[in-house]
């Protein structure tokens, strides 16, 4: 499957006037005067048998892509290539009538992707077992809880095995039961061959399942490739807007001469304005610089880590390690700390530090700078634990 150069524009009118003049347009096949673009210049590649995940904000055109690429809506611009039968769960109840009874809309959604009556009606009874309604298979779906219509809808799309599966927030409705048959089955789907376009605000779930994914904003491709890299850019950038939001980090007072200030921070060797600074997980970091002290007096240090959105890992003070600083001049003292192996897990984090008073009581002034960790991991948290499994 490819997309090259994909774009949906919906026209915007107001009022009845707008909106008949939008269907006027439509039916001449001319240009709106105003529209929106929910999608623009999506181009990518997803190869038979890859598993792809779409993440991205709410409003962000991820349902907009998912049904342009499924056929139900039709791109303004660009081309979609798309090799093989396409099996897509976008909505619920999507291809059910309400009014019908649950096994009726087996036949009725399974005849819409594509399958003879008799296949079916041999796959009928597996369908029902996936689905694990009980006697509700019998009572017509409009008093289905959502959790059930997603229940029956992906157990169609088991039975009709797709070329291409292409689901939108199915994991996130089922209860933890449904949701691990839903991943088992996917594991195996994938195994065979399959091609999984999952769409899921789940970042366990897109990198347990998918090896590329796709960042939608606004529309417009933000980033694309591995899962690990792009879950963790997406991560970064949620904790970095809860931090803005929170009004967490104060911005640096102005530098004095008269109070003690942090002169210089490097990591592993470069100043803190060359950000963002990247290393892999496990490599060592060293943080160094010199702090600037009014009156001669030795000052303290401290030094932390925190996430992107602004919450502490972890801190140290010079003081508490019995750390004294070096005299390089009259006023300016040097410093180093090091972290051998550091823990942190991939992810986009913020390294401070902080000018004290000799005494370690007050922070005076504070600088900062982005430490990227790359790697390949889906373990959890912000660090990595030394662990080993055994068999008790």
């Amino acid at each position: 499957m490819r997309l090259d150069g994909v774009g949906k524009a919906y026209p915007m009118a107001q009022g009845a006037a707008g909106r008949l003049s939008t269907l006027w347009t439509l039916l001449r096949h001319g240009r709106f005067g105003k529209s929106f673009d929910a999608l623009d210049g999506i181009t990518f590649d997803v190869m038979p048998g890859q598993s792809f995940g779409l993440i991205g904000e709410n409003g962000a055109g991820k349902s907009t892509l998912l049904k342009v690429i499924a056929g139900v809506v039709k791109p303004s611009r660009g081309s979609i290539t798309v090799n093989g039968r396409i099996g897509a769960l976008l909505e619920l109840g999507a291809g059910f009538h309400p009014e019908y009874t649950g096994r009726a809309n087996i036949y009725l959604a399974a005849s819409l992707m594509g399958m003879a009556r008799g296949e079916i009606r041999k796959r009928v009874d597996e369908i029902i077992a996936f689905a694990d309604i009980g006697e509700h298979i019998d009572q017509p779906i409009k008093h289905y809880s959502s959790g059930m219509v997603v229940r029956l809808g992906f157990a169609v799309a088991t039975a009709t095995r797709p070329d291409i599966l292409i689901t939108d927030e199915v994991l996130a409705v089922g209860d933890e039961s449904f949701q691990k048959k839903c991943i088992a089955w996917m594991e195996t789907y994938l195994a065979g061959g399959g091609t999984l376009l999952l769409c899921s605000h789940g970042m366990f779930h897109i990198q347990k399942l998918c090896q590329k994914a796709l960042w939608l904003q606004h529309g417009a491709m933000r980033a694309f490739g591995s899962t690990a890299d792009v879950t963790r850019e997406y991560l970064a950038y949620h904790e970095e807007k809860s931090r803005l939001e929170k009004c967490v980090t104060e911005a640096p007072p102005p530098l004095r001469g008269d109070t003690y200030q942090i002169r210089e921070l490097r990591l592993n060797g470069r100043p803190f304005e060359t950000g963002p600074h990247e290393m892999k997980q496990g490599e060592a970091l060293t943080v160094s610089g010199h702090v600037h002290s009014p009156d001669g007096r030795t000052p303290q240090v401290a030094v932390g880590l925190v996430r992107a959105d602004g919450s502490g890992i972890y801190g140290v003070v010079s003081e508490m390690d019995n750390f004294i600083l070096r005299r390089v001049a009259a006023t300016d003292f040097s410093f180093g700390l090091r972290y051998p192996d550091l823990p942190l897990l991939p992810g986009r984090y913020l390294v401070r530090g902080h000018a004290m008073d000799p005494e370690g009581l007050r922070m005076l002034d504070h600088i900062e700078t982005t430490l990227e960790i790359h790697g390949d991991s889906r373990e959890l948290g912000v660090c990595r634990l030394a662990h080993e499994w055994y068999i008790p």
